[in-house]
């Protein structure tokens, strides 16, 4: 205590380098906190489960002929049919369990009040396999998803329950009405379990059965060439990941061939032959499944680096301020000494200064990890930013006060070094002059400043890269003007509005948003403008051969008349849709030069071609009326 004590006075002798070291060690080891909490939340923390260790990913890459739907869980890849997920649970391998689960749409309407959320699909061996508890009641169990279509149960997402209904524990067994229809409340989800996707986190579960009741357009349960479900699966204790996949595909390997390889249509021999060979990847599962981990993986460490760079940068000036202020305290370490104190006492006592130092710095530094994080949250896009927690958790505090440490020994094992091993006699009696080992600290000072110029300049360059691809990145042409443009979306169909209702709402829309003052132009699209969304399917286009091998696999968006001028997206040919171009009028098309390429078409002259939705289609009922 009294070194602390003395160490405090020390610092306060000197407050203009004190401050300057504070200030320092705050921007350093704060910007460091805040990357690292981003990086422990995206790349590091297993799921709140029981035993994640023993959690895995299974995917199964290659040929998928027929229909594929992947989102932020993962590619496609990772999907598999409903009846090979079924395969696979029932098998007797390796798992202790193999559960399913898929991400929708989902509008929740209870007390005269709808809002738009998310909704996961899950089976009924979810929460069994990863173990959770319920805050509230029960969840979703294998007796909730025997039937398809049967189950109208759903399970509350801990933050809905809180946020939206006041964590009302009287909402057990009443009705919230999940996409038009009403479901049973029978639990909610314990606190912090947020799903096994990181970046989507559901309002309500439900079970998987009940996808056709939840997207009405859905009709995949039975057919094996339609891939949307992503699977995982428990280790049972003392299996390893190698027994476990050979285990699993041997059993695949039956299914592939046996009962899927015939379904095979068009298929060449080369591509059979991937097909059969296919397998099942068994990766390690205890984050969860999401395509964020792979995505941010390389950008989180570059920032990592950047910020170690900083806290060196901090480090040097630290490290040069007390060398300075220890060339004052030369006297004071020789009297010191005269009176007794030991070389390691005397080392003690600075490098308690120069931890109360960074101590300080570290206090500190949490306002700028704060900011950092709000500023994060700020400039990234909505669907993401929820991973941004602005709060300080346990794991960013033991980080900043373990580097505050570490920092405050790096920089004040030196100086401390150099102000204790001075000559006693020589300093006692010629206190002019230039003590011994001065030399010695200068070489170490300028050491440090070529070092920290060296860092500097490579962060400057970095940073001048870096604003130059910004530059480069926001002057590239998107083919639309995006300034003035407004979106939003609303989804009538998933609130059981029949088709006709909602077509008439979406022309009641359209012509409200017409008549305000200032708005020059209104048009829809069921696929949202740069949102990582896609749709495709094969086609079949007048004059391209089709076969076995060749890609006749097209993007496409559903559109309303004006959708081209509106987004500034300028008629290479032909005309945009009308409202005479209704569902009961001709099927016609407009094209982009990219389609027109790669299915041989003269874009300039594609105009009065004709196409069909689906490969390998003869009946080509659908006509070209424009080119963008």
């Amino acid at each position: 205590m009294a070194s602390l004590k003395l160490a405090l006075r020390t610092l306060t002798k000197t407050p203009f380098i004190t401050a300057v070291a504070i200030l320092s060690l705050a921007l350093g080891v704060g910007a460091n906190s805040a990357i690292f909490s981003l990086f422990d939340r995206i790349l590091l923390q297993a799921l709140p489960v029981q035993e994640p260790n023993r959690l895995v990913n299974l995917a199964a890459p290659g040929p998928k002929p027929g229909t594929t739907s992947c989102n932020q869980a993962g590619d496609c890849n990772a999907v598999f049919s409903y009846p090979m997920f079924r395969d696979l649970q029932q098998a007797q391998t390796g798992f202790s369990g193999v559960a399913a689960h898929r991400a929708f749409g989902a509008n929740l309407a209870r007390a005269g009040q709808t809002v738009s959320g998310r909704g996961l699909l899950v089976s009924g061996s979810y929460f069994p396999l990863l173990g959770v508890q319920p805050a509230l009641g029960r969840l979703l169990g294998p007796a909730d998803d025997k039937n398809i279509g049967e189950h109208f149960v759903a399970v509350l997402s801990y933050g809905y329950w809180e946020n939206r209904l006041g964590s009302d524990s009287s909402v057990l067994n009443d009705t919230i009405v999940v996409n038009g229809h009403p479901m049973t409340i029978v639990g909610v989800a314990a606190r912090g379990f947020e799903g096994t996707t990181l970046g989507s986190q559901p309002d309500v579960f439900v079970p998987i059965t009940m996808r056709t009741v939840m997207s009405p357009w859905f009709d995949g349960f039975d057919n094996r060439l339609n891939y949307w479900a992503y699977v995982f699966a428990r280790l049972k204790p003392r299996v390893t990941l190698g027994h476990a996949g050979s285990e699993i595909n041997t059993l695949y390997h039956a299914i592939i061939n046996d009962i899927e390889a015939p379904l095979q249509e068009g298929m060449s021999e080369a591509t059979m032959g991937r097909f059969r060979a296919r397998e099942i990847t068994v990766e390690r599962g205890q984050r969860g499944q999401s395509s964020l981990h792979r995505e941010a993986q390389t950008p989180l460490l570059l920032l990592l680096v950047i910020t170690a760079i900083v806290l060196l940068i901090a480090c040097g000036n630290v490290a040069n301020l007390l060398l300075a202020r220890g060339a004052t305290r030369h006297q004071e370490m020789a009297i010191r000494g005269s009176l007794g104190a030991s070389r390691r006492h005397l080392l003690a006592q600075l490098l308690t200064e120069s931890c109360l130092l960074s101590l300080l710095g570290g206090l500190a530094s949490l306002l700028v990890a704060r900011w950092t994080l709000g500023l994060i949250a700020s400039v990234m896009p909505a669907e993401v930013a929820g991973l941004v927690s602005v709060h300080l958790d346990a794991r960013m505090l033991l980080f900043a006060a373990a580097v505050s440490l570490g920092t405050g020994v790096i920089f004040g094992l030196y100086p401390a070094l150099h102000a204790t091993r001075q000559d006693l006699v020589t300093t006692l009696k010629a206190n002019s002059g230039q003590p011994s080992g001065a030399r010695a600290a200068a070489r170490f000072r300028t050491s440090l400043v070529v070092v920290q110029l060296a860092l500097s300049t490579a962060l400057l360059v970095g940073a001048g890269l870096f604003i130059k691809s910004l530059v480069n990145v926001s002057r590239i042409d998107l083919g639309l003007q995006t300034a003035d443009i407004v979106t939003f979306g609303i989804s009538p169909q998933l609130n059981g509005y029949e088709p006709e209702r909602s077509l008439a709402l979406f022309e009641s829309a359209e012509e409200q948003l017409a008549a305000i003052p200032g708005v020059a132009g209104v048009s829809a699209a069921a696929v949202p403008i740069l949102q990582g969304n896609s749709w495709g399917n094969s086609v079949s286009v007048e004059g391209f051969e089709s076969g076995p091998d060749v890609d006749a696999n097209s993007r496409f968006n559903e559109i309303g008349p004006a959708y081209f001028r509106t987004l500034g997206i300028p008629l290479l040919a032909g005309r945009e849709f009308s409202p005479a171009d209704a569902a009961d009028g001709p099927r016609v098309a407009i094209i982009n030069e990219a389609f027109a390429v790669k299915f041989g078409l003269d874009a300039r002259r594609a105009v009065g071609k004709r196409m069909a939705i689906g490969g390998g289609v003869e009946e080509l009922d659908i006509e070209i009326v424009g080119v963008v």
